[in-house]
């Protein structure tokens, strides 16, 4: 109900008409994986340096309908940012901002739900150039893969088990390549193969076996 009603205050509140497609349906069974890389972890202060999205239809990754930009940054990345997106500070300063490389970006997603790994934090991020150009947020649905792996393994554990949900965690029980993280457009094509995985399994009512410490080992649920 208040997701109905911010969605309609939102369109109303929209800046520019010629965006209100994102308040369109999207095309049937079509989402966007999207992932970004920022100069830190706090969106109050930190930047996105680097930007991928790539679209899934029904079962399929689309790697060849994909959008990948490196962004200008007025924040410096620190050392340790660096290590992390290996990203130099001479490279994001001969970028384009992100308020240009938005609108691109936002045509390409649509009214595509995005999917992520901590969905929300992206999401933030990008919501700084949004409300700046458009008044609003993203009224994007976001489909967490990290939340569909929780109800897949997790669901029903008891208090003590450990709960692991890192990337990497996610990757070896479900028996998916590791590509070199921290690169926007790898950990966009992660996290889609992770959701079709995830979402085979749940739509199958199969779970992950918590013991499990190699490629995924299903049980029914309930089992």
């Amino acid at each position: 109900m208040w997701t109905s009603l911010r969605r309609r205050l939102d369109r109303a509140r929209l800046r520019d008409p010629a965006f209100a497609f994102l308040f369109e349906p999207p095309p049937p069974d079509e989402a966007v994986a999207l992932d970004c890389e920022t100069t830190g972890l706090d969106p109050r202060r930190d930047e996105i340096v680097a930007v991928a999205a790539i679209r899934i239809r029904g079962d399929r990754i689309l790697t060849s309908e994909s959008l990948r930009a490196t962004v200008r940054s007025d924040r410096p990345s620190s050392p340790e940012a660096i290590k992390v997106h290996r990203l130099l500070n001479a490279e994001i300063r001969e970028a384009e901002p992100l308020d240009a490389v938005l609108p691109a970006l936002l045509r390409f997603i649509g009214g595509r739900p995005i999917v992520g790994y901590y969905t929300e934090f992206d999401v933030r991020m990008l919501d700084k150039s949004v409300r700046r150009q458009l008044g609003i947020r993203l009224p994007n649905p976001r489909i967490d893969v990290s939340s569909l792996y929780h109800a897949a393994k997790y669901r029903d554990a008891p208090d003590y088990v450990k709960i692991d949900l890192s990337f990497a965690r996610i990757l070896e029980d479900l028996g998916l390549p590791a590509l070199p993280q921290h690169d926007a457009f790898n950990d966009a094509l992660m996290t889609a193969m992770i959701y079709l995985q995830l979402r085979d399994l749940l739509a199958r009512r199969v779970a992950i076996r918590r013991e499990a410490a190699g490629p995924v080992e299903t049980v029914a649920f309930g089992a």
